[in-house]
């Protein structure tokens, strides 16, 4: 018999999260109604509006096998196939980045420049470059209806969940994929790039979550020894594909903004500025050079 038995909805969601919380886990009891609801296949919010939902054997199985993979390691996120990211709920792939919460701080820093440089209505052109699921580029184009993503990335795999996640969302004719290695294939002309490249050094891969190391892509995560390599990518096109006064908007680690400054600079982006996240680290460097 399953250690989940229970016959109602809310009875075998209390059990799942007990366990959670018996293995540690901080987010037991989100991560508890989110997989139950998944598992009888309803909405999170019925855990809690209908907990007297009678839930059967096939139900059970499937949160049983479920609870399995999350007391392994492996985030809800990857379970469940989809992630929310500023409201747009994403399909998730194995070729892909799961998206998270600090990388809001780079949408917001992109549409507040925006709003004093031509607000939102403008027909803005910029690329997403390395965009996994697609979360920035959408998330931008949620906010600015007459925009145009052109969406990078080396990985097929993650261009396709991509391009899947944009049509979902209604934002297939305004959203460009194109395989690439970060800006290497674009032309000039854009108003500006985002980016959530990789900058994790090799060396700490250690130091990572178990639910990052063992299920985020290495490609997405690790840039060598210092973590800089596809910052100087980046960096290395800029000259080419934007105007002086046009910005780069990029993602750091919390302890990178002055060596991202430093390539800012030798790249002829005298401008810079960096944004923090809602824990106080710094987590983007908007860069640009001198108006001319």
């Amino acid at each position: 018999m399953s250690e989940l038995a229970a016959d109602s909805l809310g009875e075998m969601v209390r059990r799942m999260r007990t366990r959670l919380r018996t293995a540690g886990v901080d987010t037991a009891s989100l991560d508890a109604r989110l997989l139950g609801a998944a598992a009888a296949d309803c909405l999170p919010d019925q855990v809690v509006l209908d907990p007297d939902r009678a839930v059967d054997a096939a139900t059970l199985a499937r949160a049983e096998a479920m609870l399995a993979r999350r007391l392994a390691g492996e985030p809800v996120g990857r379970i469940l196939g989809r992630r929310e990211f500023w409201g747009l709920d994403l399909g998730l792939s194995a070729d892909t980045l799961e998206p998270r919460a600090d990388t809001e701080t780079l949408v917001e820093a992109v549409l507040t420049w925006c709003g004093g440089h031509g607000g939102a209505q403008h027909a803005w052109r910029f690329a997403d470059l390395g965009t996994g699921t697609g979360a920035i580029a959408l998330a931008l184009l949620s906010e600015l209806p007459n925009a145009v993503a052109v969406a990078v990335d080396l990985s097929p795999g993650a261009l396709g969940c991509a391009r899947d996640n944009a049509a979902r969302h209604g934002m297939a004719d305004r959203f460009v994929p194109v395989q690439g290695d970060f800006a290497a294939a674009l032309a000039p002309g854009l108003d500006f790039l985002v980016s959530n490249p990789p900058y994790i050094r090799e060396g700490d891969r250690h130091t990572l979550d178990i639910g990052v190391r063992g299920f985020d892509p290495d490609m997405a995560l690790f840039a060598g020894a210092d973590g800089m390599t596809a910052y100087r990518a980046i960096f290395g096109e800029s000259s080419r594909l934007l105007a002086p006064a046009a910005p780069l908007f990029l993602e750091i680690g919390h302890d990178q903004a002055a060596e991202v400054a430093a390539l800012a600079r030798a790249a002829g982006r005298a401008d810079i500025a960096v944004f923090q996240d809602l824990g106080g680290c710094d987590r983007v460097v908007r860069a640009r050079g001198v108006a001319k």
